[in-house]
């Protein structure tokens, strides 16, 4: 099984100790969240550096925040830095609420918006030139020099519109709060038939979910409904809540003992999940045993 962890650390030096970590344990990813120290990319090129395999990816970069050209050099600069390929620029265009109430920002068009967005940030970072003229961005930059490190691109896509654009113009789609159902009947169909019609290889699918091996499966999934609530009111993950039929964060969190949380990631796997980005949250008085217990199934199940 292909199994990462969310990335992430107090400072940088955490961050590298973090990914070698993982490295040895055979965990194949670490998915970093934007707010990582600021910005992830800094620290992600440094464990770049200090490891040979695992890839980094991050989950996700704004668009709204970041022209896509600017987005482009800025990956470009931190594959050349960790001097090695594995490095997985997740991007989306966030919420709502994020972009247009927190940063005065319009929201409106944004799947059209992603879509360009995608088309200029691709092009780029295969080493083409790129003159692209659409509603959202106008960008002729016509000669660009090779990468000397390839960067893979993936887009948080949940919605019907954002799955066939992340089929047709990137490597998979990084999810979160989507179980097995949610894939199995709408992720991992729509997004592959997109794949197939553009003659693009089989897309990544990276399904994030909280996950924590304990005995009390109600205990559990109470501590995720209150740790994760958030995600249970943004519109794009309500409806991909909805689909799995999870009623809230607490629903699609993968919890119980070693073996029934086994069987909930195989069937994640079954369902078309490519790879298990896991986000191990304690449960109980011991945080340390319970993240300790956690973390050791999942290392069992990376190796195997």
């Amino acid at each position: 099984m292909r199994i990462g962890l969310t990335g992430g650390g107090a400072s940088a030096d955490r961050i590298v100790q973090q990914a070698v970590e993982a490295e040895a344990d055979g965990f194949t990813s670490l998915w970093y969240p934007s707010a990582v120290l600021g910005d992830p990319l800094v620290a992600m090129a440094l464990a770049g550096r200090a490891t040979t395999s695992i890839d980094l990816g991050t989950a996700v970069l704004q668009t709204y925040t970041c022209h896509p050209v600017l987005q482009a050099n800025r990956a470009a600069s931190t594959a050349a830095t960790m001097g090695r390929a594995g490095l997985v620029l997740g991007v989306g265009p966030s919420h709502l609420p994020v972009i247009e109430d927190a940063y005065g920002l319009s929201y409106e068009g944004v799947g059209g918006h992603t879509e360009e967005y995608l088309t200029v940030l691709g092009a780029l970072l295969r080493g083409e030139g790129v003159r692209h003229r659409g509603e959202h961005f106008r960008v002729a930059i016509p000669v660009v020099s090779p990468l000397p490190q390839p960067v893979s691109v993936m887009v948080s896509a949940l919605a019907p519109r954002m799955l066939r654009v992340a089929g047709e113009l990137t490597d998979g789609t990084i999810l979160w709060m989507a179980n097995a159902r949610a894939v199995d009947t709408h992720v991992a169909p729509k997004i592959t038939a997109a794949a197939t019609a553009a003659g693009r290889p089989a897309p990544r699918i990276v399904a994030g979910l909280p996950v924590a091996v304990h005995d009390d499966v109600d205990e559990a999934r109470a501590t995720a409904a209150k740790d994760f609530a958030n995600y249970g009111v943004l519109p794009n993950y309500r409806r991909i809540l909805d689909i799995g039929g999870a009623p809230g964060p607490g629903d699609a969190a993968i919890v119980g003992d070693e073996t029934a949380v086994t069987a909930q990631i195989q069937s994640l796997f079954d369902a078309g999940v490519t790879d298990l980005w896991a986000a191990p949250f304690p449960v109980g008085e011991d945080r340390s045993a319970s993240r300790h217990r956690t973390r050791a199934l999942l290392k069992e199940l990376a190796a195997a």
